[in-house]
This record gives structure tokens, sequence and C-alpha cells, in this order.
């Protein structure tokens, strides 16, 4: 099932060849685990950035010290969207989205990336977005959406490339061991809250497709910040979780925030 690999980071990451990104940082010890979290807030209104990563092991102890605090202080949690909890629903919206038979060059690579993943020990149900979705429900605590999940499917629709023709079970079944490979230096450098590994990656999409850069990218980048100077203006606590890929770069939600005049400050 393709659940989440509607991700932007894991379309980067099939688009970029490993070759094009600069060495990755070290594996670490997982008890190290550290993922970048920031921080925004006016006199009544805190809304703290967290950068995840969407297909993780159960074995990085990553919520917990300044993420969960955060967390756990927080009024409501928003996700990038949210996708239908039912796989009859979430088939409905694919299938009304698909432009033909065929699946989209993107829909294709993001699958082709979490095969990776599940290669290498990691799932969507552990990653970041669902382990802070489960938490949130389970304390009653309010989930919201920056998009839509049918607004997120066209998005991915329009990406430029070519059309594949699906994966046949045995290529699905063997991922390029690259992939995986860098799949494992990513989650290393997630979980040591260093940006420079996604830095890469986005600047590389930019350089290699300029037009996949700015729907993956800038404009949902910009729109979320937008979102989050709006909010600003309600008091309250909140907690936004986006792909790290988001939270990077020249044209990440915090340089967009700062376009706005309001900044933002790293607290993990």
């Amino acid at each position: 099932m393709l659940r989440h690999a509607l991700v932007s980071l894991a379309v980067a990451l099939v688009a970029t060849p490993a070759c094009a990104i600069p060495a990755p940082a070290p594996v670490i010890d997982a008890q190290l685990a550290r993922p970048a979290l920031w921080v925004v807030g006016d006199d009544d209104t805190i809304i703290y950035l967290f950068g995840t990563f969407h297909a993780l092991d159960d074995r990085i102890p990553w919520f917990d010290h300044a993420v969960r605090a955060a967390f756990e202080g927080s009024d409501e949690l928003v996700l990038e969207t949210l996708v239908p909890d039912s796989p009859e629903a979430f088939r409905a919206a694919l299938a009304r989205y698909r432009p033909s038979a065929t699946p989209a060059a993107g829909l294709m690579g993001a699958h082709t990336a979490m095969t990776a993943a599940r290669s290498v020990g990691l799932s969507a149900r552990n990653g970041a977005d669902e382990v802070l979705q489960r938490a949130a429900v389970a304390e009653r605590k309010p989930v919201i959406g920056l998009e839509k999940f049918e607004a997120q499917l066209a998005m991915y629709d329009r990406l430029p490339g070519r059309t594949l023709a699906p994966a046949s079970t045995s290529a699905a079944a063997t991922p390029d061991p690259a992939v995986a490979a860098f799949m494992r230096q990513l989650v290393a450098a997630w979980t040591s809250g260093d940006p420079r590994t996604f830095e890469a990656v986005v600047d590389a999409v930019q350089a290699q497709s300029p037009e996949s850069y700015q729907l993956l990218f800038a404009e949902r980048n910009a729109t979320w910040a937008n979102w989050i100077s709006e909010r600003l203006k309600q008091p309250g606590i909140v907690f936004v979780a986006v792909g790290t890929g988001h939270l990077v770069g020249r044209d990440s939600v915090q340089a967009q925030l700062a376009a706005h005049g309001i900044r933002s400050a790293r607290v993990n």
C-alpha cells in the first residue's frame, strides 16, 4: 500500500541520484537521538516546528526530552495531511486522482522509496508522523492537516517526469541497494538533528528539476508559513510536524516566516 509513500522527502530521495549528494552524517548511537525542533511565538501563542521522518524503526528513542515536552504541552497537533483511515477511503481517493491506470512518476518514485525503507527495517507505522498522530488521538488532542489528502495526491500527479510502468512484484521486492543505504544515512542524519544531508537533497532537487522543487517545497512552505502567521493571531500552543525537508534550505518554512517578520529559534 502506498499509504505514507506520498511524502515529499521520499520523492526527493528517489528523484536524486545518491552520487549527487555529499557524504551524509555518520550513523550515531540511538541513545543520542535529538531530531530537530524549532519554535516561533508571541505573547500568547507558541508554535513548535518539528521535522519528521516518515518511516522509522521502533528502536530509535526520539519521542522524549524536548520533543515529548513540547508535544505534551501543546493543545493540538498539525500534520502535513490526514491520510484516510480506512483502506477503502484511501483507495477511493487514490483512484480519483490517479491520471490513468498507470501510476504517475511521482507516485512510483515514492513507492520505490518506501519499498527501500521496508528493506532496511523501517515502516510508516513507526514514522514520526504516525507515532505523533496515535499519541494525539490517545490523549484526545485535536489533529488537523495543513493540506487536504486529495490536494496532495493531485500535486504528485502534476510532478514532471515520464510516466513509469507499474513495478513487478519481483522488482518491488528488490529495491536499489544504493537507495536503501542512503535511506539509512538519512535516518542517521535525522536522528542526530543534522540538517546538512537534507539540505543537500533539497538543493539537488532544485538543481535537477526546478519545477518539482517549486511544487514539492517552495510553494508548500510558503503556504504553510502563511498558515502559521495567521495561527499566531490566536492564543494557544501548537505542535506542527512536517517532513524535515521543509524545514531546511533557502525556502524553508522558517525562511518564509522570516519574510513575514517572524523569527524562529531552534530548541533541540
